[in-house]
């Protein structure tokens, strides 16, 4: 069965994957870093960054795959999908500007954990009461 609604937010959330670890390559190269962060703050948070991505965007997305499969309307996934992308892009941002608390990651944050509340709701609901 298609998951065209899925697919369009998995979409750049695995770009925002790419980058992200592009950027740690490319950090690890300049300071010449072989493993771990070698105690460089710039670049513990780009590692930071790329793995709170890989840790909270797939169960997101299993969860907005489980809805959409059970029949959950468009405007729920279109809604679910563009509230993750763009709280994993203010994260992304806020992390990557600053270890310490910011607008982005809080917020960035926030949104994730309100995706997975309603994803996991979502999924529920559809599943039991189509």
């Amino acid at each position: 069965m298609p998951l065209p609604i899925t697919a369009i937010y998995a979409a750049p959330l695995g770009l925002m994957v790419i980058a992200l670890g592009a950027r740690i390559v490319w950090l690890r190269r300049s300071h010449r870093i072989g493993m771990g962060d070698g105690g460089n703050k710039q670049l513990a948070r780009a590692i930071r960054c790329h793995g709170n991505l890989v840790e909270y965007a797939p169960m997101a997305l299993i969860l907005m795959t489980l809805c959409e499969l059970n029949g959950a309307p468009g405007p729920f996934l279109h809604t679910v999908g563009a509230t993750l992308v763009v709280g994993r892009l203010l994260h992304a941002q806020g992390l990557s500007s600053s270890g310490g608390g910011s607008f982005g990651r809080t917020c960035g944050t926030a949104l994730t954990w309100i995706v997975l509340l309603a994803g996991s709701l979502g999924a529920l609901r559809f599943a039991l009461l189509g």
